[in-house]
């Protein structure tokens, strides 16, 4: 990682730019999911963490957290990872890493115990990057059920 890299809270002036970097990197856009998220860290900043790694005036990654005060019955502090991204161009050089090991340090105060995340298993990429961020299989499974809606009347 170049020693210019700057890792930084999230302003309003980063918000497109984390969209076209998610876009550029999953292939699609995702900016009605960052357009709320930034406004629930602008409403509620201590449930959020939202940080963005800069070289220069180019965005280079981010990282986006929200803090739960217990889940499923726990009483634990936990943090979900709900997106991370890196600049293709970036990839390999350790910057995740830097935005993990930030990630983890500003949640330290909040007195978050442990973080958590989701990753499609068709994602090795992301799966060996949270494996090697220390991530390992949770004990609980991830179930899902499509809500159906009601008919109309």
């Amino acid at each position: 990682m170049s020693s210019s890299t700057t890792v930084r809270p999230i302003t309003a002036a980063d918000v497109e730019a984390v969209i076209a970097l998610d876009q550029q990197v999953s292939g699609r856009s995702r900016r009605g999911f960052y357009q709320k998220r930034f406004a629930a860290f602008q409403r509620d900043p201590f449930a959020f963490v939202w940080l963005v790694a800069v070289q220069g005036d180019t965005l280079a990654g981010f990282v986006s957290a929200h803090v739960l005060d217990g889940e499923f019955g726990e009483t634990a502090r936990t943090a979900v990872v709900d997106a991370i991204g890196t600049h293709p161009d970036h990839r390999g050089q350790g910057l995740g890493h830097t935005l993990m090991t930030a990630l983890e340090g500003a949640l330290r105060p909040r007195n978050v115990k442990a973080m958590r995340s989701e990753a499609d298993w068709t994602e090795q990429d992301l799966v060996r990057f949270f494996a090697k961020a220390g991530f390992q299989l949770a004990p609980q499974i991830v179930l899902q059920c499509a809500c159906h809606q009601a008919p109309s009347q």
